[in-house]
């Protein structure tokens, strides 16, 4: 079975939103033999990572950066993943109240660092959750399941 693993920073009512349409998506009953697996930020961990087939990062965008928990993450995996899980196919969402490019910009590049796919471009809101950014949200954790499937299948 594939293993999707969602590492997120749920500290608003906006990114526990965006998560639950992840999620929603990620758990779409077209979609069949994923393992959908979430991890608080704090909590996840390298054999997280290696059991993953594919990661969706979610993080809040706070003072132009991802937030600390998405960072400590990180700077837990980092190096006992760095070679191990090269090419894992991995989607990001992040909200801020007005800017969020620092943190994808972050993200990506420690993503980049460990070689890992970026599976399409980020869910990226600024200020109040809208009908199409659930969409894009909902998308993103369906996409991004499939991408587990097929790398689970390899």
């Amino acid at each position: 079975m594939a293993r999707l693993l969602i590492v997120h920073h749920t500290a608003s009512p906006v990114t526990q939103e965006m998560l639950e349409a992840v999620l929603a998506g990620a758990r779409a009953d077209e979609i069949e033999g994923v393992e959908v697996v979430t991890r608080p930020a704090l909590a996840a961990t390298a054999p997280d990572v290696f059991a993953a087939d594919a990661v969706i990062l979610g993080t809040p965008a706070n003072i132009g950066y991802m937030s600390g928990a998405l960072k400590v993450f990180f700077d837990t995996v980092y190096y006992p993943c760095l070679t191990d899980t090269a090419g894992l196919p991995y989607a990001l969402y992040v909200h801020g109240n007005n800017d969020t490019s620092g943190a994808v910009r972050a993200v990506e590049a420690i993503a980049t660092g460990m070689s890992w796919n970026r599976h399409r471009p980020p869910v990226s809101v600024v200020g109040p959750l809208g009908r199409a950014d659930r969409a894009a949200c909902w998308e993103l954790g369906a996409v991004t399941a499939l991408a587990a499937m097929e790398r689970a299948g390899k």
